[in-house]
This record gives structure tokens, sequence and C-alpha cells, in this order.
């Protein structure tokens, strides 16, 4: 039986009873893009309770929507009735994972432990942390620390072959540049691999998961533990999620979407779900979702028959931004989202999400009493005061919800907050604080 969860959202969620196996599911949900022995994971996964984990590095403050993959791929395989191990990176956040193009730049270690307690608590929100197949948090520090160099290169390094090493994408990439890469960084595999031994031993760990590019580090750890250790353990590759124009996921204008509300809004999140395109909202529900295969399905057919509606992204908006934030931040962002856009009522928004929606949108300080069309110019909805006055006349502009008639209009009446939103024809807005 399950147990309790720090993210109250996550225990309504079920594995979906349609399918025959939990490993067919994660195969129909397109989660499995590597592997080893597919046909014993299977095995392994529909039959008694294993230990797994997934390794999550503190290179940055919070968490981001490709790590959320992961936390997701670990709550299914947790309904499941498996144990997972949260293991966030005291040691391997020390020395990074080598980038294809150049060296990290290395946080202290104040830095890095502060980060490994934020990623915890972010892991922890999301897993099922008590119960027999309760989550438990593991810091990959606590065995790596005490380790001597020598220790390091008599037990460990020996195992490895450079010429495997070698040929890692990351590591071949970095070779063929001019950068190159420094042995910090390229010992960085065996450390991972150190990880996966040290959880075997101690928790019998035998189910390692990341994503695909992580595949030579994952595989590493299957390898050490086969040539140490003499047992057969597995890994998962979740394929890296991509846009149908084969851009990157997860970025808007070069910013990642944290999972931590004070980098990434709720509303913020939310219209980066609500903006995917219809080529990839249905894939996306399946990764990103507990919806049914048949809700999931039916969705598939609105995207075909009615995508005018955009049925699906709302759903999938609604439903990632609820796991990540709460039903209340979700709904809210709903009702700025729909207010901003002319189908709710502005004044009704909660103030604080209504703020953050507009530091979203081109926005100003300014003072009341600043007439309309000056705001227009400053805010670059238009380009002069004359362009703004035939916009105003034309009657394409509105403050607050409510039509601009006069050219003479100046800013006047605020909505709760002190701020204030302005729109120029149907789509294009911005916000305006006040002094």
């Amino acid at each position: 039986m399950l147990g309790s969860v720090s993210n109250p959202n996550f225990a309504k969620q079920s594995n979906d009873s349609s399918f025959d196996s939990l490993w067919d599911e994660l195969v129909w949900r397109g989660l499995i893009h590597v592997s080893t022995d597919a046909e014993e994971l299977k095995k392994l996964i529909d039959g008694e309770p294993i230990t797994y984990y997934c390794g999550f590095d503190p290179t940055a403050p919070s968490l981001h929507l490709g790590n959320f993959v992961q936390l997701l791929f670990m709550r299914r395989l947790q309904l499941g009735g498996h144990r997972p191990l949260g293991l966030v990176g005291g040691s391997t956040g020390l020395i990074g994972d080598p980038r294809p193009t150049a060296e990290r730049t290395l946080n202290t270690p104040e830095t890095v432990a502060a980060w490994v307690t934020r990623l915890q608590a972010q892991v922890s929100t999301h897993l099922d942390t008590e119960g027999e197949n309760g989550m438990r948090l593991v810091n990959n520090l606590d065995w790596t620390s005490p380790l001597s160099a020598i220790e390091f290169l008599r037990d460990i390094g020996k195992h490895f072959r450079v010429g495997t090493m070698l040929k890692k994408d990351a590591v071949s990439a970095r070779l063929n540049s001019d950068a190159g890469i420094s042995y910090t960084e390229f010992s960085y595999q065996i450390l991972q691999a150190l990880d996966y031994r040290e959880l075997y031993n101690t928790y019998n760990c035998v189910l390692q998961t990341g994503g695909s590019d992580q595949w030579g580090n994952l595989i590493g750890g299957v390898d050490l533990i086969r040539r140490s250790e003499q047992a057969n353990v597995h890994a998962i590759g979740t394929p890296l999620i991509t846009n149908s124009d084969g851009t990157k996921f997860g970025k808007s204008e070069g910013n990642a979407i944290w999972l931590d509300a004070e980098l990434c809004s709720p509303y913020a999140m939310y219209q980066f779900w609500l903006n995917t395109d219809d080529a990839d909202v249905i894939d996306r529900l399946k990764v990103f979702t507990f919806l049914s295969r048949a809700e999931i399905e039916d969705f598939a057919k609105l995207v075909a028959d009615e995508p005018f509606r955009r049925a699906a992204q709302k759903r999938l908006a609604l439903e990632t931004v609820t796991l990540v934030h709460g039903a209340e931040a979700a709904n809210a962002a709903i009702a700025a989202s729909e207010a901003l856009f002319g189908q709710g009522n502005l004044a009704e928004v909660d103030p604080a999400t209504l703020a953050t929606a507009l530091r979203e949108l081109p926005n100003i300080t300014a003072e009341t009493g600043t007439s309309v069309a000056q705001l227009l110019v400053s805010t670059e909805l238009c380009s002069s005061l004359g362009d703004a006055r035939r916009s105003i006349g034309q009657g394409g502009v509105s403050l607050n919800g409510v039509k601009v008639t006069d050219e003479a209009a100046v800013l006047t009446d605020l909505l709760p907050g002190g701020v204030a939103v302005l729109r120029r024809g149907k789509k294009t807005l911005a916000g305006i604080f006040t002094a």
C-alpha cells in the first residue's frame, strides 16, 4: 500500500488499468527510448517490487521540465509498487556532467550544498515519502567524500577502459572541439557508475533511470556492477523531449522552465503549455500527465477535428501546473489568462497572480494621470503619440477591459494591487505598474 505524498496532487493519481502491464503502459507513453534487455526489464517491472533510482545534480537552484520527466517516470514506477531512491548529487554536483560545448563553471561547495537542500525538497514533493515503498533520499557525497584518491583509482578506476570512456558522446564532442575536456569532467562518468554500485550494495537497487542523453553514464554503472560484483542490473533511458520542428523542449526565450515558482511562475508555466503545437500536444499528454489512454485518445480526436478549441493544450496546461504547483495556483493562472484575453473580469483575478502575469508581458512603471496615449508609446504598443491617438480614435484601445474613446484620456482607475492592463487590438497587451 502506498504511503502519503507531500504533494496531494499526486496522491489521487494511478497508473492506467486499461493496460495489461505497467511495462506496456510505459511503452505506449513513449517512455522507453533505450534500455538494457527489454524482455528481462518487462519481467522485472511487472514482477515483485524492486528498488530503482534516478539522480539529479544540483547545477542550479531548481529542477526543470527535463527533470520533471524523470520525476513522473519514477512516480509511475512507484505507483506500480516499486521502491524509489531519489539521489541528489552533492559530489557529482561539484564536478558537473560534461556538456558537449564547453567546460562547466565550478560552483562553490557552499552553493552546491544549498542547492542540494532545495532539490531534495523538490524531489520529496513529487514522490511518496512514506509507506512500504516510500521514497528514500540519498546524497552521493556521503560515500564519495570519505574515499581517498588511491582507493578511487585502485578500487573503481581499474574497472574502466579509457577507450570506452572516450566514446561517450559528450566526451567525444569535447575532444574534437577547441575547448577540449579536463580530467575532472572526464572522470564524471566514473563517479556516476560508483553511485549505482553503492546503491546496489546498500539497497539492492537494480534499475537506474535517466534521460537517453545520459545513456553512456547509465550503462557505465551497469558495467561496473557486472565487473566488480558479478551481478546483472538494468538501466532505462527515456527519450529526450524535442518539439516537432526539432527545437529543444522546455525552453522559453532561452530560459529553462523551472519547477520553482520563484524562477518560473505558475502563470508562465501555464502559458508555456498552452502554446504547445498541435503536432506535439498528444505526446506531451502521454508523458506529462496521468490521464488514461481513453482520455488521451479523445483529445487526439479533438485536435484532429477541432484544433481551434485548443482543448488538449488547455487540459495539458491544467494538469501539469496542478502537479507542479497545486490546484489553487493552476486555477489562478487560468483565471488570469482568461481575463487578460477578454474572457473574464480582471478585477476578480488574484492580485499577486495578475501582477506576475503582467511581468511576463511588456510592462512599465508609470504614475496615475499619465495619458493613455503616452502609455501606448512607452509600452511600445504604438510607435508614436500620433499612432496612439489614431488607435484610440479607431476604437482599438482598452484599459482594464474598458474601451478608451477619448484621445486625451489618462490613467486613473487601477485594478487591485495597483496595476493596469493596456490593450491594443485583440491580442497585444502590456502591463502598467504604478510608482
